[in-house]
């Protein structure tokens, strides 16, 4: 234990004497990068959300997902995901391209969370898609996730998976841990965003990734907190 709090110690004093950006910014900086270099655009979209925008998604009373929602009254929650968001925006962008349509998003998003190693009530996403790819759309699927993991150094492999939300998702493991989940359209989803052309798309979750990268315990060491600084327990 003794050893355990040096370390500790001198991790926090390693930080004040040699200032750099949060290890969670750096991540998003490092993948931001890559991902404009391929052609994507970055957008900003609101942390507020309607339920309206949930109904789209068919997160309704009945869906498990919906029991997570943290709402702010009757018709507007803290969003549990970008993609509402994200289906908004590329359906605008396709008014003035018939090319594909490529845009990410990396923001917070809110759910409630049984208290875990593995899971935040206030978590980091990077979600991408691609609209209208100029291929099959699987295959830049797993060519953008490629793109992602080379970033992290992680050895990956991946799964198919059922999903509440998208009814297949094609999903990265790390070991036993899963951090991201991809899907393919056409979807039963898009009608109702007003979308009509293959895509694809893939979101991670970022503190789950940098938990791994630098051999955390717990997300709760990696993302926002008052009791952790990039890894180091100040409190």
């Amino acid at each position: 234990m003794a050893d355990l709090v040096a370390l500790n110690e001198r991790s926090i004093k390693e930080m004040i004497g040699s200032p750099s950006r949060h290890d969670l910014t750096r991540l998003e900086a490092d993948i931001s990068n890559v991902l404009t270099a391929k052609g994507f655009i970055e957008v900003r979209t609101p942390t507020i959300i309607s339920a309206a925008a949930l109904e789209k998604m068919t997160v309704t009373p009945e869906h498990p997902l919906y029991k997570q929602v943290f709402f702010i009254d009757s018709k507007r929650c803290l969003r549990p995901m970008l993609a509402p968001n994200l289906y908004y925006v590329m359906r605008k962008l396709r008014d003035h391209t018939d090319g594909p349509v490529k845009i990410f998003e990396i923001g917070s998003c809110f759910r409630k969370e049984s208290h875990s190693s593995a899971h935040l009530e206030e978590f980091t996403m990077l979600n991408l898609v691609e609209l209208g790819p100029d291929r099959d759309a699987t295959e830049a699927l797993r060519e953008y996730i490629g793109d992602i993991m080379k970033v992290t150094g992680l050895d990956y492999t991946l799964s198919r998976e059922e999903s509440d939300v998208y009814k297949e998702t094609l999903d990265v493991m790390i070991g036993d841990t899963e951090v991201s989940s991809g899907a393919v359209g056409p979807h039963i989803l898009d009608p109702a965003h007003d979308i009509h052309e293959p895509w694809s798309g893939v979101g991670f979750g970022l503190e789950r990734l940098l938990m791994l990268m630098n051999k955390k315990g717990s997300v709760r060491k990696t993302g926002r907190s008052l009791g952790y600084l990039n890894g180091a327990k100040i409190n």
